[in-house]
């Protein structure tokens, strides 16, 4: 795709924004740029591409789209502005940065990795593999790194692992990666998406435009998307936590196993991997696929699993305090990431939860308490919404908040010797904070604050 001399609309200034203002500076492209935060709040962003000309629309996005003829749209940006009503009218195209790097480098070897929940893990992981392989490897897209600008910079050979959300694939079209991945589809995001159908339908883009030529590797316990399968024209491997499988990577006899369809290989013991809870493991079975299907030695790929801790912000160790325990999981936005935060430590919990509406429910978040939290402590815009479904199914002890440094404040003084405290919230942060890193910093930040109030 020539992109030399076109005039391109940026809109949104993120990390992807920035990153696409980089790779579209060093191939010669003409670059606006609009953003509805005004200069000031930008400044973080305006100071990496200080020294590129580019045309700045700040505080709107009532930009004129004459002579644009490409939009590039920052994934969290809505679909429903006039600005692409706009577009809509005039025939100016608007995609994301995936696709942009798609149609620059058709041929690259990108490995996208999408699903409700794991998305961060999984993509981190699977980009050890490779590292520890000796590829010369990039771990990008959702997970917080521009793809754009590291795309430009490589070589033919090396390796792109994507995490691609749902905003993301919503605008593609011709995304085609050698490998796609989903790990497991539950309602999230239905106030951007408008419903879960829609949601889903998103996440089918990930394998939409792929052949016989790529794989896509899919989770066999999740029945959304078992009922995907005549949809795909690529070759599909399973991965399953509760299921032999006839072909695909499984668990059997405390193994994670690799059935080729003619014999078994032993990968690794479930009790030598690192990371803990059942979640991860499904989020392991998926990464050894990929490295399956990439071939990638097993004994790398047994290294990898004996030393590799998790990531940051997802049921996080934070610090022991007289006892207590305090864990992030900040990476938590949504019910189902919570609830498998829940399973994965021990009790009793002290719960603090609450964030943005995202328009879905918590009767479930609730029931998967299950005796195991001893008290929820509530913060942000749906706190009382959460307080009430906790009051339908019998949990009463609760306790709201207005920040976090009170909710952990709170949080411990409810707490006694061996509790553990989990930031948990069920919920995305953009309500109070910029992003769940910045909420998890927060907190890390408060428990920090408390240890020097106890004197350690």
């Amino acid at each position: 795709m020539d992109l030399k001399d076109k005039n391109i609309l940026i809109l949104g200034l993120g990390i992807s924004g920035v990153s696409t203002v980089k790779a579209l500076n060093k191939i010669g492209a003409n670059i606006y740029i609009s953003d509805t935060k005004e200069k000031e709040d930008l400044k973080e962003y305006l100071d990496e591409i200080k020294d590129i000309d580019a045309k700045l629309y700040l505080g709107t996005n009532d930009v004129s789209l004459k002579n644009i003829d490409l939009i590039i749209k920052s994934p969290g940006v809505p679909l429903d502005l006039d600005i692409f009503k706009r577009a809509n009218e005039k025939g100016i195209e608007f995609i994301t940065d995936i696709e942009l790097a798609y149609r620059i480098r058709p041929n690259a070897k990108f490995i996208a990795i999408t699903g409700t929940n794991g998305k961060t893990t999984t993509t981190t992981l699977t980009g050890e593999y490779f590292k520890k392989a000796g590829f010369n490897t990039y771990v990008v897209g959702n997970i917080g790194v521009g793809l754009l600008w590291d795309l430009v910079n490589s070589k033919e050979e090396d390796i792109f692992v994507i995490e691609t959300s749902s905003f993301q694939l919503e605008s593609t079209k011709d995304f085609n990666p050698k490998i796609s991945l989903i790990l497991n589809i539950t309602p999230d995001h239905l106030n951007w998406h408008g419903n879960y159908e829609n949601y889903i339908n998103a996440k089918k883009k990930i394998f939409k435009n792929q052949t016989k030529e790529g794989f896509t590797i899919l989770n066999y316990d999740d029945i959304n998307i078992r009922e995907m399968v005549n949809e795909i024209n690529s070759n599909i491997i399973w991965f399953s936590l509760d299921n032999k499988l006839d072909k695909g990577v499984y668990v059997e006899d405390r193994y994670i196993v690799i059935n080729n369809g003619e014999k078994l290989d032993k990968v690794i013991r479930i009790d030598e991997i690192m990371l803990p809870g059942k979640h991860n493991l499904e989020n392991v079975l998926a990464s050894v696929a990929v490295a399956w299907i990439m071939d990638i030695d097993f004994k790398i790929v047994r290294d990898v699993l004996k030393t590799f801790p998790g990531v940051e912000h997802r049921i996080e160790y934070v610090d022991t305090i007289n006892g207590v325990k305090f864990y992030n999981d900040s990476k938590g936005t949504n019910s189902d990431a919570s609830i498998k935060a829940i399973e994965a430590i021990n009790s009793p919990i002290i719960l603090i939860a609450g964030g943005m509406d995202k328009g879905t429910d918590f009767d479930d978040f609730i029931k998967a308490f299950n005796n195991k939290v001893k008290a929820l402590i509530l913060l942000g815009e749906t706190k009382e919404k959460i307080k009430d479904t906790a009051i339908k199914y019998g949990f009463k002890n609760i306790f709201l908040v207005e920040n976090m440094k009170e909710a952990v404040k709170t949080s411990f003084s409810l707490a006694t010797k061996n509790d553990n405290v989990l930031l948990s919230p069920a919920c995305a942060s953009w309500d109070m904070y910029p992003s769940f890193e910045k909420r998890g910093e927060d907190f890390k930040a408060s428990v920090f604050s408390l240890r020097e109030e106890n004197n350690g």
